[in-house]
């Protein structure tokens, strides 16, 4: 590893958009107004508040994005919690970025692409989405399956309505798990509306929601067809010190920090049943 990677730069707050009632997007540049390093897809970083804490997010903003990077971040937490209550112009410390990103510039490459998210795990999927939108002759047709608790949990909404919809050669799928007022769109849980849509097989998947909605997926996607090597998740939720040290992230052999997060399913000897 690069020991660049481990020295915590100093970042600035400039702009905080609230996505849902408990997700908030963090836009950071470096004290010169620069994107403080490079990343590519499915990579994240280490945020800090000295004296608060720090935890590992991934960075949501595509790397093709040369201005500044974008953290999407629930409020689950005693970091999250101050995370949540800063101001526009605070600094942080960021450091990074860690872990295997997905393969954008090889398995991926020519590919018809399938994301399905569930929750805040579209945030870890957006940094692929726009990457793809950017480079978009590299690769084949794009579908993205995207449900949550509700149409105020949808992460990213707007981003959704406005540019993703709006691009031709894009299929968005939407679903809330409950009907509710002022909801037109379908209603049910990602497993079942993925088994609707009847996805053609030769798609390779990208997938990331909480664990057992990723359990219920894959399951439904073996059973439509698809094999473990079409299906790529990230786990980085499960990463704590980032450099492979204190063990809590291990799925059976594998380290999420060293050998993810991104993994293909076929690669992990086990699912984790929570992280």
């Amino acid at each position: 590893m690069n020991t660049e990677t481990l020295i915590p730069k100093l970042g600035v707050v400039t702009d905080i958009r609230i996505d849902t009632p408990d997700v908030k997007t963090f836009r950071v540049v470096g004290l010169d107004g620069k994107k403080v390093f490079e990343h590519m897809p499915g990579q994240c970083a280490m945020l800090s508040i000295p004296g608060v804490g720090e935890a590992m997010f991934s960075i949501t903003s595509s790397p093709t994005n040369e201005d500044f990077m974008e953290f999407s971040i629930k409020k689950c937490g005693c970091l999250t919690n101050w995370l949540h209550a800063m101001d526009v112009g605070q600094q942080i410390t960021i450091r990074g970025p860690y872990g295997n990103g997905f393969p954008v510039e090889g398995a991926l490459k020519g590919k018809d692409l399938l994301f399905i998210a569930g929750g805040i795990g579209l945030a870890p999927l957006r940094s692929v989405i726009n990457y793809v939108r950017d480079k978009r002759q590299n690769y084949g047709s794009i579908q993205i399956v995207y449900g949550s608790r509700s149409k105020e949990d949808l992460v990213d909404y707007q981003e959704i309505l406005d540019e993703w919809m709006a691009d031709e050669g894009i299929q968005v799928n939407l679903t809330i798990d409950r009907a509710q007022e002022g909801w037109d769109g379908h209603v049910g849980f990602v497993p079942n509306f993925v088994k609707e849509l009847q996805p053609d097989l030769n798609k390779t998947v990208l997938l990331c929601g909480p664990p057992i909605m990723i359990k219920f997926t894959l399951e439904g996607l073996k059973e439509l067809g698809f094999s473990e090597t079409q299906v790529y998740t990230t786990m980085e939720l499960r990463m704590k010190c980032g450099v492979g040290k204190c063990g809590r992230c291990n799925i059976g052999s594998k380290y999420v920090c060293k050998d993810g997060p991104v993994f293909r399913f076929d690669q992990l000897d086990e699912l984790p049943n929570e992280y």
